[in-house]
């Protein structure tokens, strides 16, 4: 199904940014959904095909139309989701490593997404189940859920207007001296469709990092996002020299040479990436309120850290 769509720009909306007068009027739809409809020219102005930043004039017109959010097809699965809050709005899921955010190609179900729909029923009408971000199936942490469409509208907006706050623990090799920000756009690696890589034509990324411990041959890390792409912080730490520990899709040369045979051993057998999604920040989609939530870190991670400490 579809929704029509017929706007005249009055002297209020003039000079306003075509996505940005269409969110704010078509609430129920992310800004994503709205740029797609508009780069697709399912969405005109003055009958003619314009882009997301065309700026209104008085007068415009804006027609078109914009499709519904589809219900999902995925089947609802009993897999235990560790809730550490939840309300009629929202719900805050600290994930296990070893979990796939969404179905793809050789992950058909058994994922977040299905665990979801049998957690919260109602989700079934949400797209994507209500899922507002995603973790690396071998990443650990926070994520915030919808379980209302205002809901999931208002998340979304703040994670596209970079309001949303996500911080996480990396373990890194190397000894990294001071604290930083990495800017640099990323996009599918042309050499392995796996990865993704450091590219001029890529989507901007900014990460921001400092130092939270400091050990022989390793560093613990404090990572903020300012936005959120597909292996952002794996991608910009490895490729400024500090690859993540466990990484094997980003793995670099062996740097355990001057490691004691217990360091040696816990690295090696530590099954996945050192990366976990430690805290989150939001505005609360009805209320308003600033909320803020944490996550302990898995044992395994915690394990290998008190290795490092005792040497």
């Amino acid at each position: 199904m579809s929704e029509e769509i017929n706007f005249h720009i009055t002297e209020e909306e003039d000079r306003q940014r075509l996505d940005k007068f269409l969110s704010e009027k078509l609430a129920e739809y992310s800004r994503g959904q709205i740029q797609q409809a508009i780069e697709n020219g399912a969405i005109l102005c003055n009958g003619q095909a314009v882009k997301n930043k065309y700026l209104l004039n008085i007068g415009d017109v804006i027609t078109g139309y914009i499709s519904k959010p589809q219900a999902l097809v995925d089947k609802p699965q009993d897999i235990a989701l560790d809730i550490i809050y939840q309300d009629a709005e929202i719900a805050i899921i600290n994930k296990p490593v070893g979990i796939v955010t969404h179905p793809a190609a050789g992950n058909p179900d058994g994922t977040l997404l299905n665990a979801l729909l049998n957690a919260f029923p109602d989700n079934t009408n949400l797209p994507r189940a209500g899922i507002i971000h995603r973790l690396d199936k071998d990443t650990s942490g926070l994520l915030v859920v919808a379980k209302t469409l205002h809901a999931q509208t208002s998340l979304v907006r703040q994670l596209q207007e970079r309001s949303m706050g996500r911080e996480y623990f990396a373990l890194v090799y190397g000894e990294v001296t001071a604290g930083g920000t990495i800017e640099a756009a990323i996009g599918r690696s042309p050499h392995n469709r796996l990865k993704m890589a450091i590219r001029a034509d890529g989507k901007p990324a900014i990460t921001h990092y400092r130092i939270s411990e400091k050990f022989d041959n390793f560093t613990l890390l404090q990572v903020k996002l300012e936005t959120g792409r597909t292996h952002q912080i794996r991608v910009h730490l490895s490729e400024n020299k500090m690859p993540l520990v466990g990484d094997k899709l980003y793995k670099s040369v062996n740097r355990l040479r001057n490691c004691s045979a217990e360091i040696r051993a816990a690295v090696d057998n530590f099954s996945h990436q050192a990366l976990h999604a430690a805290k989150l920040s939001l505005i609360h989609p009805k209320t308003n309120d600033a909320m803020e939530f944490s996550s302990p870190l898995p044992n395994d991670f915690s394990t290998l850290l008190a290795v490092l400490r005792d040497k």
